[in-house]
């Protein structure tokens, strides 16, 4: 029977029935090591006994009540959010667009704040922030842009990693920075070292809303609780979604300073954000990742997978680049790549490929070191031998 899902992802031929940490099995009942992670969702991996346990727990007390009461979940979940990221206050929603949608209003409310009719949010080429209409026009990606003219106004684009564009910007419109510490969609694109740095001293003497989409950077997948963590810098607004809930729907939009007083009574909402039963398993994976040390861990495996790949491929003539920070790494080669997501599906391996040309890898954070071998020893051997075929 063909399936009446619409046709929005080029799926591939597999159907998945169980996991189990950084196993997935199909309805054939064979094994696949995943190294995507519902794309940087499972953290905690699948089946995690501490997210089963307070979803079924939750289910059984209490799913929903809408935001027209106080919810002691959301409330729990928003202290330790804070007391973690250094923010003041949180904004519940279901999804990263959300969490980016909600950024936006906060940035275009500071913009009317301060007297400015028509705010705008400086952007990065390569960037990915989400397919809402607003989300979607914030992206620096043609392609998943084609066919949804207009986009919304509003939007200053420069390129990535590029401070002198970012301080030649005159439009006095401007309240705002939207970023990726690290650029996901783009192609695993790590900034140099000072980059945040340098986008907060701008933002201080411009009076300028620093806001970093963490959204694929966060919980614990850089080997920080937040990639900005890595660094010396407080932003104003950070959005994170994904693995907040480890497959369990939740975004947040974090803020501080005069970004905290934006979104008052009557401003913003959402139906489901920040119900009893996501904010439960939002408690559990942050109880989870601090209890068994895994964004310590993300960071020491991150470094071996690197390193092997680097030993096994660096040498490699079409092989640009392996980089990344934590479990998120990139091995950029000099060709499109996108068959490789099915060669190695086919070895049982769950990888991606972004940027058309980049392999994305964004194992659980429960990968144990048996696993970062594996994974590093069978996908430098697939490329090899796809190297050596399309030579």
């Amino acid at each position: 029977m063909p399936s009446q899902v619409m046709p929005t992802y080029a799926r591939l031929p597999v159907m998945f029935e169980r996991g189990e940490g950084a196993w997935l099995w199909d309805k054939q009942d064979r094994r696949y090591l995943d190294a995507i992670s519902g794309i940087a969702v499972c953290n905690l991996g699948h089946a995690h006994p501490a997210v089963f346990a307070a979803v079924c727990e939750q289910a059984g007390k209490l799913v929903h009540t809408s935001n027209l009461y106080r919810i002691e979940k959301q409330e729990e979940l928003a202290q330790e959010l804070c007391r973690v990221s250094g923010m003041e206050n949180v904004f519940f929603c279901n999804s990263g667009a959300e969490a980016n949608e909600a950024a936006l209003k906060i940035a275009r409310r500071y913009g009317h704040f301060r007297g400015i009719d028509e705010p705008a949010v400086i952007v990065m080429e390569g960037a990915f922030h989400g397919r809402t209409l607003a989300t979607l026009s914030a992206t620096g990606n043609r392609k998943v842009q084609e066919g949804f003219a207009p986009l919304m106004s509003g939007f200053v684009r420069v390129p990535y990693d590029d401070i002198a564009a970012v301080e030649a910007v005159a439009d006095p419109n401007v309240v705002a920075i939207l970023v990726e510490p690290i650029q996901g969609e783009g192609g695993i694109r790590v900034p140099a070292d000072d980059f945040l740095l340098q986008l907060r001293r701008i933002c201080d003497q411009r009076e300028w809303l620093l806001m970093l989409d963490e959204i694929q950077t966060g919980i614990g997948r850089t080997g920080k609780f937040l990639a900005y963590q890595h660094t010396f810098v407080r932003p104003d607004v950070i959005s994170v979604a994904k693995a907040l809930g480890n497959g369990v729907p939740i975004g947040a939009c974090l803020a501080s300073g005069v970004a905290s007083e934006m979104l008052t009574a009557g401003k913003h909402g959402s139906t489901f954000g920040g119900n009893a039963l996501a904010c439960s398993a939002a408690l559990a994976v942050l109880k989870a990742l601090s209890r068994d040390q895994l964004i310590e861990r993300a960071a020491r495996l991150g470094d071996q997978i690197r390193e092997t790949l680097r030993t096994a491929l660096g040498q490699h003539a079409h092989v640009v680049d392996v980089r990344g920070k934590g479990m998120m790494i990139g091995i950029e080669l000099d060709q499109p790549c996108g068959e490789l997501v099915s060669l190695a599906l086919e070895r049982g391996l769950l990888i991606n490929v972004t940027a058309d040309r980049v392999v994305r890898l964004l194992p659980p954070l429960v990968f144990t070191e048996e696993q970062a071998r594996l994974l590093a020893d069978e996908l430098s051997k697939l490329i090899v031998g796809y190297l050596k075929l399309t030579a």
